[in-house]
């Protein structure tokens, strides 16, 4: 994981996985050839006319040398170790010369070659031979069927691409080696440097998880740039993304977003839920920024790495014309900005230096004759309202314009960003190039910058609630509970069925705490009466069926039934709707008044990114408005409210037009529940609760459809990892005190500030190998990496007390990137030393090292921590003493 720590400067684990793929010393092109035209040609031209320092050694039994350096027969003839082999031979012959790769003892690979699973069964055997036999010798591979990779920092052009690119700090990767081309030429012509050029293939090895956690953590790297065409392995690629993304920004263009999505036709969740809208949900969850062009995926990434990220989504617009900021004002509206409310304060300030003709408002239009000093002076001082957090400013030629020194005018420093449009030809380009000289983004048309700042708070604000700290904490439902769903869902499946009945349905929600109306079943006229009876008139009788899935369709559903006449009138209709095979009997329920708002809780599964859930306008009509968010599993309070704030039903839930709102707290609460009911019940393939009634008094399930997984369904997994609730242990220190060692979760920050401050100089020391202030240990952006962990990367444990409310003590194990091995951190409150709890840490942490297929376990201790390091040795941790540290190794085998 990405932290502030100390500690990572003393970790030596050896090289990086992917750094022979990036920085070899050595490359051998496996097909090398001197053919006009060919591949392994250009591919020989591109290594040798590049800057690489390293060697070349061209592979090929039917050449003695190629473009005047020696060949080699085969792999295993080359005099030295090669760090990276790079593979463009034919499909066929890619198992056995991988295998040869391996028994050279060769790094890494880059195959090219086409012909494996995009051809079909045999290609795709072709592959699993090669990556079968790679990881067998954990050999990274980038490919097949890519164009290779560039390192232009590094000088090495691994890749049949016309030239290299040029050098920076943009990293690019693509799924398509077409795609790659194309960015090139542009690039020429735009004159934008790469620090890394990727063309990723089909996948089969390296993937978008494995370059994220590489180029995020590549300090030549400011950004990341994507083309993708499919998400693969999904939790490898969020987990990585969600690392790096508040780091780095990464911006992803993909294919595809106009293609039909996919709809699942018995569920109004899968109905309303587009695979590309799932996407979409997904990258905003851990804070990727997508685009929809080339030019807007490489404008971001130039706007990122020059200007701050906007606090707000409030713009100021300073102009010298007003058409253009009427474009620019419609544009900020549009994709979701706003214009800034100047105070009163700013435009008394203004008057004092503008001409009495100026708009008195914002859009700031300062006449056709503003000078530099009136830019300068105008800029400043918006920037300074609170209520400004960003500024656009514009310029139209006219004759007494000066777009060079107005240009230089700008000047300024502020923590807030400044975009500018300069409008014109010739005439303005001195300007242009001043600006960018001062790192302001320029655009040819105001409209243009606009959309930017839009896109900018779009991505700041998605980052922000990223790691917002929960307010309170999210509830958990009783293992007692979950097992009797879980009972209840396998004996459905035992039985051959997909479909819940409604009771069954409602049972669920009963088990997770949520709302249901009274439904009793009743299987013959005779039930039903006295089910109505005792319930109490008006009710509702639904068809009570294991086989059809909406009941409206058929008629199913009869409301407000009064008599008992009624009733038997019901019962009777609802029979004779439907096939005899399918009719169980009906449902009998109170016929619940409609006050309120009628919501939907849905979930599906994605083929990619596994279950989905919904929030909603439910009812009826719940396809026509499709008024509805969607996110990812698992929530927390915080992640609920910001779905729910993504509709607008959440505008009336507030209250409207003089009626009280409901209780939002406990409707997050309630949508929590819902998540933690998917993710526990990995049966479960689709769940609508529709409608779930809510007013200002009270929240009702009306209605509940629940499918279970087919078999081709059951290998989708969650796309994030959930709370790992088997890592919850109790224990009691020597001194008798009960305590909780748990995985960390994101409400933890303020105790961990708490704990912090009650560490003493010699423990903050021994952690952090130095001196650590108080302020640099609970700022808000350390203690969120930690806080809000993810859990397929990094567990952190912490230790609490109950009474007092306390965290005692914090152990961490970190998963290095592409390996099985991981490092761990530990302190202790300094109180608790000595009672046990160390051992207990070290012996969980082995464990869960353990089940999480850890190979190995690394800590840096200094040599003065006699305890820590008497606990290592009792642990059967090797030690290597360094000058002031120790290095100690656990091998778990």
């Amino acid at each position: 994981m990405t932290h502030t720590d100390p500690f990572q400067n003393f970790i030596d684990v050896g090289p990086k996985r992917l750094d022979p793929l990036f920085l070899p010393k050595s490359v051998a092109l496996i097909g090398a050839k001197d053919d006009i035209g060919s591949v392994g040609r250009t591919l020989m031209v591109n290594l040798k006319e590049g800057h690489f320092g390293g060697k070349i050694y061209p592979v090929n039994p039917k050449r003695q040398e190629v473009l005047g350096l020696k060949a080699y027969p085969t792999i295993g003839e080359v005099p030295e170790r090669v760090d990276l082999a790079v593979i463009v031979t034919p499909a066929a012959t890619v198992p056995g010369i991988v295998e040869a790769c391996v028994n050279a003892r060769c790094r890494s690979a880059i195959v090219i070659s086409a012909g494996f699973k995009e051809l079909g069964a045999p290609g795709l055997q072709l592959e699993q031979q090669m990556i079968k036999v790679a990881r067998s010798a954990e050999m990274p591979i980038i490919g097949p069927n890519c164009l290779g990779v560039m390192n232009p920092v590094y000088g090495m052009n691994a890749t049949f691409a016309r030239g290299m690119a040029l050098p920076g700090n943009i990293a690019f990767i693509s799924q398509s080696g077409a795609m790659c081309t194309a960015v090139l030429d542009w690039s020429f012509q735009e004159k934008i440097g790469f620090s890394s050029f990727v063309s990723i293939g089909s996948m089969a090895d390296v993937n978008w998880g494995d370059l994220i956690h590489y180029l995020g953590h590549d300090p030549q790297t400011h950004s990341l740039l994507i083309y993708m065409e499919t998400i693969g392995d999904p939790r490898s690629f969020l987990s990585a993304a969600r690392e790096i993304a508040m780091e780095k920004p990464i911006i992803v263009i993909k294919a595809g977003r106009s293609a039909e999505a996919a709809q699942a036709a018995a569920s109004h969740t899968g109905s309303l839920a587009g695979s590309d809208e799932v996407f979409d949900a997904a990258l905003e969850r851990v804070g990727v920024l997508r685009v929809d062009t080339i030019a807007e995926l490489f404008q971001m990434a130039s706007v990122l790495a020059r200007q701050p990220k906007p606090k707000g989504p409030r713009l100021t617009i300073v102009t010298n014309a007003g058409g253009p900021a009427v474009l620019a004002t419609d544009a900020t509206v549009a994709h979701g900005a706003e214009l800034t409310h100047l105070h009163a304060a700013t435009i008394d300030a203004l008057n004092t230096s503008l001409p009495a003709a100026w708009s008195h408002r914002n859009p700031v239009d300062i006449l056709g004759d503003a000078g530099p000093e009136r830019y300068a002076e105008t800029v400043k001082k918006v920037m300074q309202d609170s209520a400004t957090d960003g500024v656009l400013v514009i310029l139209s030629p006219q004759d007494m314009t000066d777009p060079l020194a107005s240009a230089q005018a700008l000047n300024i420093s502020f923590d807030k960003p400044i975009l500018a449009s300069w409008m014109g030809g010739e005439t303005v380009w001195p300007g242009i190039e001043a600006l960018n000289t001062l790192q302001i983004p320029t655009f040819a048309y105001p409209d243009d910058a606009a959309k930017t700042f839009a896109t900018m708070w779009r991505y700041s604000h998605n980052l922000r609630l990223l790691y917002d700290v929960p307010q309170g904490s999210s509830e958990w439902v009783p293992q007692e509970e979950i097992q009797k769903v879980d009972t209840l869902l396998r004996q459905v499946h035992h039985e051959g069925r997909m479909l819940l009945t409604e009771f069954e349905s409602k049972e669920i929600l009963k088990a997770y705490g949520i709302p249901v109306v009274v439904t009793e079943v009743a299987q013959n006229i005779e039930e039903a009466v006295q089910k109505a009876h005792t319930i109490g008139y008006p009710v509702v009788l639904k068809l009570h069926s294991k086989t059809i899935t909406h009941k409206t369709d058929v008629g199913g559903v009869k409301l407000n039934l009064h008599t008992e006449a009624d009733v038997k009138k019901a019962f009777s209709a609802i029979q004779k709707g439907v096939p005899a095979n399918d009719f169980e009997g009906v449902t009998v329920q109170k016929m619940v008044k409609h006050t309120g708002f009628e919501l939907i809780f849905g979930s599906s599964l994605d083929s990619q990114l596994g279950p989905v859930l919904l929030f909603g306008w439910g009812g009826q009509l719940v396809e026509v408005f499709k008024d509805r968010a969607l996110g990812l599993p698992p929530l927390n309070a915080h992640l609920a409210r910001s779905l729910m704030q993504k509709t607008k039903i959440y505008t009336a839930l507030k209250g409207v037009r003089g009626q009280k709102g409901v209780d939002l707290p406990y409707l997050e609460q309630l949508l929590v529940r819902f998540s933690q009911l998917i993710v526990n019940h990995p049966l479960l393939a689709e769940c609508d609760i529709n409608p779930l009634l809510v007013n200002d008094t009270e929240m009702l399930a009306l209605d509940a459809r629940f499918v279970l997984r087919n078999h081709e369904q059951m290998a989708i997994p969650l796309a994030i990892r959930p709370y790992p609730r088997q890592y919850v242990h109790t224990f009691v220190l020597r001194d008798g005190l009960p305590i909780i060692t748990r995985p960390i979760v994101p409400e933890d920050e303020p105790l961990l500030v708490a704990f912090h401050k009650e560490l003493s100089e010699h423990s903050v020391r021994q952690r952090f190998f130095g001196f650590m202030s108080l302020s640099e240990r609970i700022a808000h952006e350390r203690l969120v990496r930690i806080c809000f962990s993810d859990y397929a990367q990094e567990i952190a444990l912490v230790a609490e007390q109950q009474d007092p409310h306390a965290l005692i003590g914090v152990v961490r194990l970190s998963r290095i990137a592409g390996t099985e091995e991981a490092k761990m951190t530990m302190i202790i409150a300094d109180a608790y030393h000595g009672l046990g709890l160390g051992t207990h840490f070290l012996d969980q942490i082995i464990h869960i090292a353990r089940v999480e297929g850890i190979q190995s376990i690394h800590a840096t201790i200094l040599r003065e921590n006699h305890g820590m390091i008497a606990l290592l040795d009792k642990k059967g941790f090797t030690m290597t003493p360094k000058e002031v540290l120790v290095q100690a190794f656990l091998h778990l085998g």
